[in-house]
Protein backbone atom coordinates (compact mmCIF):
# COMPACT_ATOMS: atom_id res chain seq x y z
CA UNK A 1 0.00 0.00 0.00
CA UNK A 2 1.04 3.70 -0.92
CA UNK A 3 0.75 6.63 1.38
CA UNK A 4 -1.28 9.56 -0.24
CA UNK A 5 -0.53 13.11 0.16
CA UNK A 6 -3.46 13.35 2.57
CA UNK A 7 -2.35 10.57 4.81
CA UNK A 8 -4.28 7.78 3.77
CA UNK A 9 -3.03 4.77 1.52
CA UNK A 10 -3.99 3.82 -2.07
CA UNK A 11 -4.00 0.27 -3.00
CA UNK A 12 -1.23 -0.44 -5.09
CA UNK A 13 -2.77 -0.54 -8.50
CA UNK A 14 -1.31 -3.88 -9.64
CA UNK A 15 -2.89 -5.25 -6.54
CA UNK A 16 -6.61 -6.92 -6.69
CA UNK A 17 -7.07 -10.08 -4.06
CA UNK A 18 -4.82 -11.48 -1.30
CA UNK A 19 -5.49 -14.09 0.91
CA UNK A 20 -3.09 -15.89 3.05
CA UNK A 21 -2.72 -19.22 4.66
CA UNK A 22 -0.63 -19.81 8.01
CA UNK A 23 0.79 -23.06 8.14
CA UNK A 24 2.89 -24.36 11.49
CA UNK A 25 6.13 -22.14 11.10
CA UNK A 26 4.77 -21.11 7.19
CA UNK A 27 2.61 -18.30 5.90
CA UNK A 28 1.52 -18.57 2.49
CA UNK A 29 0.21 -15.47 0.26
CA UNK A 30 -1.63 -16.25 -2.41
CA UNK A 31 -2.00 -12.50 -4.52
CA UNK A 32 -3.69 -11.42 -7.57
CA UNK A 33 -1.89 -8.87 -9.14
CA UNK A 34 -2.32 -6.93 -12.75
CA UNK A 35 0.38 -6.39 -15.39
CA UNK A 36 0.03 -2.73 -16.64
CA UNK A 37 -2.17 -3.73 -19.71
CA UNK A 38 -4.46 -5.53 -16.65
CA UNK A 39 -2.97 -8.79 -17.90
CA UNK A 40 -3.92 -10.69 -14.60
CA UNK A 41 -1.90 -13.31 -12.83
CA UNK A 42 -1.15 -15.10 -9.69
CA UNK A 43 1.75 -14.94 -7.48
CA UNK A 44 1.92 -17.36 -4.09
CA UNK A 45 4.63 -16.58 -2.03
CA UNK A 46 6.35 -19.38 0.69
CA UNK A 47 7.13 -17.32 3.46
CA UNK A 48 8.96 -18.28 6.62
CA UNK A 49 10.26 -17.02 9.74
CA UNK A 50 14.27 -17.13 10.55
CA UNK A 51 16.83 -16.13 12.97
CA UNK A 52 20.26 -14.85 11.98
CA UNK A 53 22.62 -16.26 14.12
CA UNK A 54 25.30 -13.38 13.19
CA UNK A 55 23.33 -10.56 13.99
CA UNK A 56 20.67 -12.25 16.58
CA UNK A 57 17.59 -10.58 14.45
CA UNK A 58 14.63 -12.58 12.93
CA UNK A 59 14.37 -12.51 9.16
CA UNK A 60 11.88 -13.64 6.67
CA UNK A 61 13.23 -16.32 3.89
CA UNK A 62 10.68 -15.84 0.96
CA UNK A 63 10.03 -17.98 -2.27
CA UNK A 64 7.84 -16.80 -4.71
CA UNK A 65 6.00 -18.45 -8.03
CA UNK A 66 4.28 -16.65 -10.64
CA UNK A 67 1.58 -17.80 -12.52
CA UNK A 68 0.12 -16.77 -15.55
CA UNK A 69 -3.19 -17.34 -17.40
CA UNK A 70 -2.08 -19.77 -19.94
CA UNK A 71 -0.57 -21.71 -17.44
CA UNK A 72 -3.71 -22.27 -14.99
CA UNK A 73 -5.43 -24.88 -16.40
CA UNK A 74 -2.17 -26.97 -17.11
CA UNK A 75 -1.00 -26.06 -13.55
CA UNK A 76 -4.71 -27.20 -11.56
CA UNK A 77 -4.17 -30.71 -13.97
CA UNK A 78 -0.72 -31.30 -12.56
CA UNK A 79 -1.45 -30.24 -8.93
CA UNK A 80 -4.71 -32.65 -9.02
CA UNK A 81 -2.87 -35.21 -10.38
CA UNK A 82 -0.07 -34.91 -7.49
CA UNK A 83 -2.33 -34.89 -5.09
CA UNK A 84 -4.31 -38.04 -6.23
CA UNK A 85 -0.38 -39.75 -6.58
CA UNK A 86 0.06 -39.03 -3.31
CA UNK A 87 -2.92 -40.28 -1.83
CA UNK A 88 -2.31 -43.46 -3.81
CA UNK A 89 1.11 -43.88 -2.76
CA UNK A 90 0.20 -43.45 1.28
CA UNK A 91 -2.40 -46.21 0.75
CA UNK A 92 -5.53 -44.22 -0.34
CA UNK A 93 -5.31 -42.72 3.12
CA UNK A 94 -7.21 -39.69 3.51
CA UNK A 95 -5.19 -36.50 4.23
CA UNK A 96 -6.27 -34.79 7.08
CA UNK A 97 -5.83 -30.94 7.77
CA UNK A 98 -3.29 -29.13 9.88
CA UNK A 99 -5.51 -28.81 12.79
CA UNK A 100 -6.63 -32.41 12.81
CA UNK A 101 -2.65 -33.28 13.02
CA UNK A 102 -2.00 -31.00 15.38
CA UNK A 103 -4.43 -32.72 17.57
CA UNK A 104 -3.71 -36.08 17.08
CA UNK A 105 -0.10 -34.85 17.63
CA UNK A 106 -1.35 -33.42 21.13
CA UNK A 107 -3.57 -36.58 22.04
CA UNK A 108 0.12 -38.27 21.32
CA UNK A 109 2.03 -36.29 23.90
CA UNK A 110 -0.50 -36.41 26.47
CA UNK A 111 -0.86 -40.13 25.91
CA UNK A 112 2.89 -40.22 25.95
CA UNK A 113 3.28 -37.96 29.34
CA UNK A 114 0.67 -40.25 31.13
CA UNK A 115 2.25 -43.55 30.84
CA UNK A 116 5.62 -41.93 32.09
CA UNK A 117 6.60 -43.76 35.50
CA UNK A 118 8.85 -40.81 36.48
CA UNK A 119 6.65 -37.76 38.29
CA UNK A 120 6.83 -34.63 36.27
CA UNK A 121 9.46 -32.75 38.03
CA UNK A 122 11.62 -35.65 37.72
CA UNK A 123 11.18 -36.41 33.66
CA UNK A 124 12.83 -33.17 32.26
CA UNK A 125 15.01 -30.65 34.17
CA UNK A 126 13.56 -27.28 35.12
CA UNK A 127 14.46 -24.43 31.92
CA UNK A 128 15.57 -28.04 29.59
CA UNK A 129 19.05 -28.20 30.91
CA UNK A 130 20.02 -31.43 32.52
CA UNK A 131 22.10 -31.20 35.44
CA UNK A 132 25.69 -32.14 34.06
CA UNK A 133 29.01 -31.92 36.42
CA UNK A 134 31.98 -30.76 34.10
CA UNK A 135 34.25 -33.59 36.10
CA UNK A 136 31.86 -36.08 33.92
CA UNK A 137 33.19 -34.17 30.57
Amino acid sequence: MEENENGGTNRRADDIYSKSLRAGNRTYFFDVKATKSNDLYLTITESKRRFNNDNGKFFYDKHKLFLYPEDFGSFTEQLNATLEKISELNGGKEIVSRAELDEQREAQITKTDSTDTKPKDEAKPAGGFSDVSFDDL
